[in-house]
């Protein structure tokens, strides 16, 4: 058993159940992708990784089979496992179902939201402002994933919960990268504020509308970045993310 199998506490050594465990595989896996650690196309090095994240083979790889449910990884017989590359085509058509999905959130939450759940997603906003004052990108995207994330909780609708979940798994590396644009990433803030004013006064159409131009925003940055060739030195906010991943 390996040291992330096991938690000390005290001076007992106790097991990691393997639910758990894989959960844990899980999260970090899909960080490493949303933060571009394992970009698109990577074929994923099963001995590295278990000694990176200190597991043995068979949790790892009941995670991978997990992250390809939910369109992150693909699986090839005989060859492992490589992180999904999605074509100009499927970043499109993804983007837009997400922003139907996201309006949908909106219109709804307007209207089923309550007064504990709009302070924490008004909180949560307010500790997102923080982030990008300091420039801090990783710990923005959380923040920014959470306040969409409990937008859609507050639609209160099941089916709605699961598609969007699902979907919107596949493009969180896009949406992260789409902040590596100073100007853009500024806008997006703003139209955050916009965003909690309309949740706040119950502005359903308006919010929905919001939400929806958002992400559509999100693929045009995305789909124009992929498509210019990178500057060596990058934005300023790609040098803030690569400052404070390297502190």
């Amino acid at each position: 058993m390996t040291a992330f199998e096991q938690v000390e506490t005290g001076a007992t050594l106790v097991s990691v159940k393997p639910q758990a465990l894989r959960g844990a595989i899980v999260e970090q896996l899909q960080q490493m992708i949303v933060e571009g650690a394992l970009a698109p196309g990577t074929r994923l090095n099963e001995r590295r990784l278990c000694e990176q994240l200190g597991v043995s083979r068979t949790p790892l790889r009941e995670a991978f089979m997990v992250l390809a449910a939910k369109g992150l990884l693909e699986l090839l017989p005989n060859r492992g496992a490589i992180v999904v590359q999605m074509s100009i085509d499927d970043i499109a058509h993804t983007f837009e179902v997400v922003a139907g999905l996201e309006a949908l959130s909106g219109e709804l939450a307007c209207a089923r939201i309550t007064a504990p759940e709009l302070a924490e997603i008004r909180a949560l906003h307010y500790e997102m402002l923080a982030c990008h004052a300091r420039r801090d990108l990783p710990g923005y995207y959380k923040l920014n994933y959470a306040i969409h994330d409990a937008i859609n909780r507050s639609a209160r609708n099941h089916v709605l919960r699961q598609t969007y979940s699902t979907i919107n798994s596949r493009i969180q590396s896009l949406r992260f990268r789409s902040n590596f644009n100073q100007d853009k990433w500024d806008t997006a803030v703003r139209e955050h504020g916009q965003m909690m004013d309309a949740l706040a006064t119950r502005d359903g159409a308006g919010l929905a509308s919001i939400l929806k131009g958002h992400v559509l925003t999100k693929c045009q940055v995305v789909i124009a970045d992929l498509g210019s060739p990178r500057k060596a030195t990058g934005s300023s906010a790609q040098r803030a993310y690569r400052t404070n991943r390297l502190t």
